[in-house]
Parts: structure tokens; C-alpha cells; sequence
């Protein structure tokens, strides 16, 4: 008709995670001493100005770039290089400066110090294409180093790893799997000799290094006349490049072409004499790797999170301006309810990634009981699978809540639904982890301790909902407990269980600290209103397996 407006659709805002959100503001309340809260708050604030302004606006720009790999120059020289993206020039520069891998090791609020620096993380996320990957492995290979107590290595390695300066700020590769081993890095066929000067050289071929670019890497081989299976590989440290900037004994053979997280340069590598220094002797590499894995998955799991709270209030801005059957999509009961599960659901992984970073955080300072600690062992593999495969069903229902938008390119949504199936597979696939929760991580000290704090929840809540929600929980970690007592001594029905055990113990979890947090004291009624919705949508909506 003349003069008929055409119809343009408003697009949903940059979600503003920390002054917008009731969830990452009622958790750090509730989690945090008062004054800790007050001397990060500016630094959440300055977090999310630059993810909802610049940021936004480099990954939209970036949004069809990805590495490049050169393998030769113009004269016939090899010379192996990777460009990023220009988003990824500048999340190196941001995350050196916020201290993003840094915080941790400052310790300026000690045992507090994981979860001001994850709440950071937990706004910069989903506006980082990824660059989340090398940040985990550099804050994981920091840790390993600790632990390892190679003075050396720390001495060299650990000041640039731990900068906030970026122009000194490294990050460190985890280069374990091989064509041959994935999960099983025992296979492992990477080898480590001597030299005539008596130098380690590694020789083999990593098949998935996720962090090419870095200037340094831990890996594992086995060296020369050491015994099979995992406890003959050692872990190495090794720099990328010589002083001359020339690479280390590595080939770049091509970057992988992969589902999503395109923005990473992901990279078949073959090392060829690449030189090399044993970390923590020469044996018994894959219990040296277990700090950096110990990190990086409670990375996983804080970013699996991220993403879910962040598609989430994409959905819920977008459905306040969709209108649709004569109102707005919020305004729709169906859809609605889409906006409340997903609501509840990024709620529950947050809170379970935040009581695992609580635990890390303790830990570290050497302020942990022993119940905290068999927590902790549990957690981190649970944690992990939990948020992991919540990530990838909240990225998919987060599309849906556009309709067709969700599945345009250009709207950057399917990037969501891309990056978060990753989650599930990298640093243990969900099989993998929960085999280490029930075969490795000491189960039944674990469980009880899970089951006391669950309990202890369900003591203090007196609102009879949120008591019949606890209570459901409770009820699914003790049967999930029996039934790991009755086939504990048959490991192949334990092994075929073990995953929907652990799935029905992590959302149980989830729900009773959404319970923990509708009663939060120091959040106000609204924050806690919501935290109650969550809690009551999530049991509502939750089938244990067990």
C-alpha cells in the first residue's frame, strides 16, 4: 500500500551481563565478602562496557574473517605463519590488561581471587570468539607449573604467562592429542630423545593444538626406552621459536576446518626435534598434566555458562520487541515458558561453575577441608559434562527463540550454537568425565560430601516450594549414591550408568543452590525472586535419570 513504512525489525542489544542481569550480581553477593564485591565492581563495569561497545562491534565487523596459514614466503622459504583475527589481536591486549589469567596468580583477595576473576571471564566470553581457549591452557599450564615446582621452568616461563603487560603476556598450547589417542592420550606416540648435547628433542605429530599462536606449550612424549601406556610419557615444556622468532623444530601442516570456534587456529603440527625440557620427570606425564586439566575445565564449564546467560538475554531483549499474533513474544504464555527454562537453566550452570570456582579458589589458598576437597575432586570432571551438554541444548533453544532470524549467518546466532558444541567434546568428552567422576575422582567421599551440602541446603530453606524442590534433589543424589553402591563392583555396569548418574547429580546440585540463592540474605527481594522462579522452573522441568 502507498505510503506504507516497510517492516524493519529491531535486533536484540548487547546483552549488558552485570547492571542488567539479576543472576552474576546475586551470585557474587552472595558469594563474596561485601568489601570484595565493592573493590571489583568497577572493573565488572569496565568488563562489560568494552564487551557491549567495542567488542560487539569488532565481532561483527570480524564476523566472516578467520586464521590464515602461509607456509611459504615469496623466494621458497617456509616460514609458518598464522594470522589471527583482528578481534583476536585486540582480546589479547584486553585480557593482559584485565588480568584476566593474572588475577588468580595476584592473589590480591586470596581464596576470592578464582571467582573475581571468572566474573570477569563470565562477561567477556561470549563477545571473545573463543579467545576464552588459549586464556584456559595459559592459566592451566601456570598452575602445572606450580605444581610441578620446576624452579627454572617458573622462574622463565611463569612472569609471562601471569602479565598483564601485552606486550610480555604469553599463552601457553596443550598439545596432547594425536591421531592415534584423543581421550586416550596413554596411545600417545610422540617420542623424546637426547641429542649429542645431551638436549631433549621431541619427535611426532600432535593432530588438534587449539592454540598455535602461543608462545609456548606443554605436551607430553614419551621418552626414549620408557614404558607404555600412560604412566611412560613424560611432560615437556617447550617454546614455540628461538630467539630468532624461527619455529622450534614444528611443521605447521594445515589448520583444521572445523564445525565452529573457526576463529581459533587450531593446527596439525609435526614436531622435528623440537627442543624440549621435562617438567616433572620422566614418567607419569598424565598425572603432571591433572592441574592444567583441573584449570581448563573449570574454564569450560564457566564459559559453557556464559554462553547459555548470555543467549538467553539475547532471546528475552529480542522477544520485548518481536511482535507476533498481536503482542510481543514475552507477552506470548508458550514463549514465555521457552524464557523461563532458558532462564532457569543458565541459572543452574552458573551457580554449579561458580560453587566449583569457590572450591578452586579455597584450594589454592590452602583453606579447604578435607569434605571441600572431595567435593572439589568431584565437581570438576561433573561440572564440566553438566554445563557442557546444557550448553549446546540452551544454544539450540536459544535459535529457536528467533525463528528464521536465529538461523541467519548475519544475525551471528548459529555462531552461538557452533562455538557451544565444542564444549562438550574438548577437555574431556562427557563419556570421558564421567568415567573420572566415578572411577577417578574418589566417588563415594565426593558423593557424601555433595550430599551433606545438599542437605544442609534443604535445612535452611524454610519456603515450602523451594523445601519440596531441595528435597527432590536430595532425593535424586541418594538414589543416585545407592545405585552406585549396588553395582560398584561390576565396572562394566558401572561404566554403562555412569553418565546419566552424573548428569542427575549435577542438575539435583543445580537446583538446590538456586534454592541456596532465593535465600540469600544479602540480595534484594527481587534478586532473590528471581532465583526462586528459576529454582521452581528448573525442578519443574528437570527428569533424573537415576
Amino acid at each position: 500500500m502507498a505510503g506504507t513504512a516497510p517492516f524493519i525489525q529491531s535486533p536484540p542489544t548487547p546483552p549488558y551481563a552485570w547492571s542488567d542481569d539479576w543472576l552474576l550480581r546475586s551470585v557474587l553477593r552472595h558469594r563474596l565478602p561485601a568489601g570484595v564485591l565493592n573493590d571489583i565492581e568497577p572493573e565488572l563495569i569496565a568488563m562489560e562496557a568494552l564487551v557491549t561497545g567495542p567488542l560487539a562491534q569488532l565481532q561483527a565487523q570480524d564476523r566472516e574473517r578467520e586464521p590464515t596459514l602461509t607456509l611459504w614466503d615469496a623466494w621458497g622459504n617456509r616460514i609458518d605463519r598464522i594470522e589471527v583475527t583482528p578481534l583476536w589481536q585486540e582480546a589479547q591486549r584486553i585480557a593482559a590488561r584485565t588480568g584476566l589469567v593474572a588475577i588468580p596468580y595476584e592473589r590480591r583477595h586470596g581464596g576470592w581471587s578464582r571467582l573475581h576473576q571468572f566474573a570477569l571471564v563470565q562477561i567477556f566470553h561470549p563477545v571473545s570468539d573463543m579467545y576464552t581457549c588459549p586464556l584456559a591452557m595459559t592459566d592451566g599450564a601456570a598452575r602445572a607449573l606450580l605444581e610441578a615446582g620446576h624452579a627454572t621452568l617458573i622462574e622463565r616461563a611463569l612472569p609471562h604467562l601471569t602479565s598483564r603487560d601485552p606486550r610480555e603476556f604469553w599463552t601457553s598450547g596443550q598439545w596432547m592429542t594425536e591421531a592415534i589417542g584423543g581421550s586416550d592420550v596413554g596411545a600417545s606416540e610422540t617420542i623424546a630423545l637426547r641429542d649429542g648435547a645431551g638436549a631433549w628433542r621431541l619427535y611426532g605429530k600432535k593432530w588438534f593444538t587449539s592454540a598455535a599462536t602461543s608462545q609456548m606449550a606443554l605436551t607430553l612424549a614419551r621418552p626414549e626406552g620408557g614404558s607404555g601406556g600412560g604412566s611412560g610419557l613424560a611432560m615437556f615444556f617447550l617454546e614455540t621459536r628461538d630467539t630468532d622468532g624461527r619455529l622450534n623444530g614444528i611443521r605447521i601442516e594445515r589448520l583444521k576446518d572445523k564445525l565452529g570456534t573457526r576463529k581459533v587456529p587450531t593446527a596439525e603440527l609435526t614436531l622435528e626435534g623440537a627442543r624440549a625440557e621435562p617438567v616433572a620427570g620422566l614418567s607419569h606425564g598424565t598425572r603432571a598434566i591433572e592441574p592444567m586439566l583441573r584449570i581448563t575445565r573449570a574454564w569450560n564449564s564457566v564459559c559453557a555458562a556464559s554462553f547459555m546467560r548470555h543467549g538467553f538475554l539475547l532471546a528475552r531483549d529480542y522477544a520485548a520487541k518481536r511482535l507476533a499474533f498481536g503482542a510481543r513474544l514475552a507477552e506470548l504464555p508458550l514463549h514465555a515458558e521457552l524464557l523461563a527454562d532458558l532462564d532457569a537453566a543458565s541459572a543452574g550452570a552458573t551457580l554449579l561453575a561458580f560453587e566449583l570456582l569457590e572450591l578452586l579458589g579455597r584450594q589454592e589458598g590452602r583453606e579447604i577441608d578435607d569434605a571441600g576437597a572431595a567435593l572439589l575432586r568431584l565437581l570438576t570432571p561433573l561440572t564440566k559434562a553438566v554445563t557442557g551438554k546444557q550448553a549446546v541444548a540452551a544454544a539450540s533453544e536459544t535459535l529457536e527463540a528467533f525463528g528464521g532470524a536465529g538461523y541467519l549467518e548475519d544475525t551471528m546466532l548459529p555462531l552461538l550454537l557452533r562455538d557451544a558444541q565444542v564444549l562438550p567434546i574438548w577437555e574431556g568428552t562427557t563419556n570421558v568425565l564421567s568415567l573420572d567422576a566415578l572411577l577417578r575422582a574418589d566417588f563415594v567421599a565426593g558423593a557424601a560430601a555433595l550430599r551433606a551440602r545438599v542437605a544442609a541446603i534443604h535445612a535452611r530453606t524454610p519456603d515450602p516450594a523451594l523445601r519440596a524442590a531441595t528435597d527432590s534433589a536430595a532425593r535424586a543424589i541418594e538414589r543416585g549414591i545407592a545405585w552406585h553402591t549396588t553395582v560398584a563392583s561390576d565396572e562394566r555396569a558401572l561404566q554403562a550408568g555412569a553418565r546419566r548418574l552424573v548428569l542427575s547429580l549435577g542438575y539435583a546440585f543445580e537446583i538446590a543452590l538456586l534454592a541456596e540463592l532465593a535465600g540469600a540474605a544479602g540480595n534484594a527481594d527481587e534478586d532473590r525472586g528471581a532465583a526462586r522462579r528459576a529454582c521452581l522452573q528448573l525442578a519443574a522441568s528437570t527428569y533424573f535419570f537415576v
